[in-house]
């Protein structure tokens, strides 16, 4: 199996049992080896009281694609450290994308980019991910 195939199935198998981002309306848009990139729209549920996106409905977009970007080459991945800049507000009815890039896999870690727009390409957050390889795979017997 080649490397985007492998990248999609092992998104597939994830969303499979990704319950929450299911629940919550968020849509796998794409996945390739070391990127992914996510989208979610701002329902009425995710504003608070500044009536704008609650930062932690912003930080699970993009810790969500991280996780798609990281585990894309059958190799489980979690998150060791992360962190998030919020540079703009988000508003109800505003769709959002996360687009997850990997820019070091050395080893068992990996440093993870992660840019979260509206659709007229404001920037809303930028989330750093810092993964660490445990045991297993996605998808047993890919190869």
């Amino acid at each position: 199996m080649d490397a985007a195939t492998l990248a999609r199935t092992c998104a597939d198998a994830m969303w499979a049992d990704d319950a929450t981002s299911r629940e919550l309306g968020l849509q796998l848009i794409s996945v390739e080896p070391g990127h992914a990139v996510l989208g979610m729209a701002v329902s009425g549920p995710m504003v608070n009281w500044h009536d704008t996106c609650h930062g932690g409905f912003i930080y699970l977009l993009a810790d969500t694609a991280f996780g798609y970007a990281c585990n894309s080459r059958n190799q489980r991945m979690v998150a060791q450290y992360c962190s998030i800049s919020y540079l703009n507000p988000a508003q109800r009815g505003e769709r959002l994308t996360a687009h997850a890039v990997e820019r070091q896999l050395q080893g068992r870690s990996g440093i993870y980019d992660v840019a979260v727009t509206r659709e007229d390409g404001t920037a809303i957050a930028e989330f750093r991910g810092h993964a660490r390889a445990i045991a297993g795979s996605i998808v047993a017997d890919a190869k």
